[in-house]
């Protein structure tokens, strides 16, 4: 027992310099650069166009094009992916590890991923292809290979070899482990038993492909985001006397750093901008490529109606989901109690809703993260299809069920490590990709409203 114990110390101390390292300048260099080369390129647009987002959003409920599933459902199947533990677990650990003032890092890297998340999904229907089977399949892989041409294959590779194993970190393993653990925390249910039921849900669903995964996310991903918010906002409104000060902590101490207070080991400015970027890309996963695969089956004939559709994940996710969740924990004072993660924000519900706040947390969290092993699973399935085609859809889908059950009851922490670690192997390929086809974002970009404008002004002209 000993010798496993040293084994995996060594494995999680060499695990966490490779982590150190990918998430160091370089990457959060790279991932706020290219979101900001995106934004202004796009003239600010996916944050003035917040508003034509959503109008799309709520025609596309039905859709209209070569595709799998509804513009809706699509966003629907990318949030359900993207609202997981980084909304409850992710930002605690943000605040944890680099105070308040990381609330205020991962909303800048939330500005500058609406461009990002809006570009991935332009380029993963422009550039999405057919597989053997007939259905529709894209993201970063595709793009690159159609995008860039033969020379950067390796490039696409790279990036579906890093998501098909990545998903099982950071949608199946981190997820199963949160539940597993939150449960038997609140309501005494043993982990074993959690994962023997989370498998069978989850066999349910995928087996069914991405229709099914689509509609399941349709019905359940706004409902949980809305009951989520609602309880939030009670919280909320519960320290409503706190939040002036609460913001005026998260705006001074992103730039001042932290000291140590209560259970607070205190951080500098550096800590608060790389754990607020981390945990912000963590959560939203603008940049990391995965969304797009799931934008590139919509039922949908503009890749960039889509794409305008496409970057409201962001918007949801981390400036409405992970702020009031953030906000929470400083408003209620909680963030100087030493706790972290799920326990964190458990600890701040429970402190303005004593005897429920933590029961909110905990059912919350299992659905966000059951939702985001549906989501995942999607993801992993096409990067593996890539190389294998449709024949290894079923063998991969019955192995993601089966790795639920290691996820739920192994060690959480080396867990995230490996989840966190292969998130930045996949953003990079991702990110390489969109730099070199951002030309092709802006000119279909700029193509779509000078038609979208001409065809208003004509309608708005007189009958002869």
């Amino acid at each position: 027992m000993h010798g496993g114990r040293l084994t995996m110390e060594t494995m999680t101390n060499y695990l966490g310099t490779i982590n150190s390292f990918v998430w160091g300048p370089f990457m959060l260099v790279a991932i706020l650069g290219v979101g900001l080369v995106l934004q202004i390129g796009l003239k600010l647009m996916p944050i003035f166009r917040l508003g034509t987002g959503f109008s799309l959003l709520w025609k596309g409920r039905t859709g209209a094009g070569g595709g799998e599933i509804s513009p809706f459902n699509a966003l629907m199947t990318s949030l359900s992916a993207t609202i997981g533990t980084g909304n409850i677990a992710g930002v605690a650990t943000a605040v944890f590890l680099g105070g308040p003032g990381a609330l205020f890092w991962m909303w800048m890297t939330a500005l500058v991923g609406l461009a990002t998340k809006y570009a991935e999904a332009v380029l993963a229907v422009k550039y999405r292809e057919r597989d053997s089977a007939g259905n529709y399949v894209g993201g970063p892989m595709y793009y690159i290979k159609n995008g860039l041409g033969r020379g950067w294959f390796w490039l696409g590779s790279t990036f579906a070899l890093c998501g098909g194993v990545a998903a099982f970190g950071i949608g199946n393993g981190v997820q199963a482990n949160s539940v597993a653990n939150v449960l038997n925390e609140n309501f005494n249910m043993p982990v074993e038993v959690t994962a023997v039921i989370l498998m069978v849900l989850t066999g349910a669903v995928i087996l069914g492909g991405v229709t099914r995964i689509g509609n399941v996310a349709g019905k359940l991903v706004p409902f949980m985001a809305i009951t989520y918010i609602i309880a939030g906002l009670v919280v909320l409104f519960i320290n409503i006397d706190a939040i002036g000060s609460a913001l005026e902590l998260v705006f001074t101490q992103a730039f001042t750093g932290t000291a140590a207070q209560g259970g607070f080991a205190g951080a500098a400015v550096w800590a608060a901008i790389r754990f607020g970027v981390a945990r912000g890309v963590f959560s939203n996963e603008a940049g990391l490529g995965s969304a797009p695969i799931a934008h590139a089956v919509a039922e949908t004939k503009s890749p960039v109606k889509q794409g305008l559709i496409a970057m409201l994940g962001t918007f949801i996710d981390t400036i409405i989901v992970c702020t009031i969740t953030g906000l929470a924990i400083v408003a209620s004072g909680a963030w100087t109690s030493g706790e972290s993660g799920a326990g964190l924000t458990s600890l701040a519900f429970e402190m303005a809703l004593p005897g429920v706040g933590g029961y909110i947390i905990a059912i919350s969290l299992s659905v966000f993260a059951f939702t985001t092993i549906l989501g995942w699973s999607f993801y992993g399935e096409k990067c593996i299809g890539f190389f294998f085609g449709p024949r290894a859809l079923k063998p991969y889908r019955v192995l993601w069920v089966a790795a639920i059950y290691f996820g739920a009851t192994a060690e959480l922490s080396f867990i995230w490590l490996v989840a966190d670690t292969l998130n930045a192997m996949m953003a990079i390929p991702n990110l390489i990709a969109l730099l070199l086809l951002s030309p092709v974002v802006f000119k279909l970009t700029k193509e779509y409203f000078a038609e979208r404008d001409a065809s208003a002004e004509a309608s708005k002209a007189p009958a002869e």
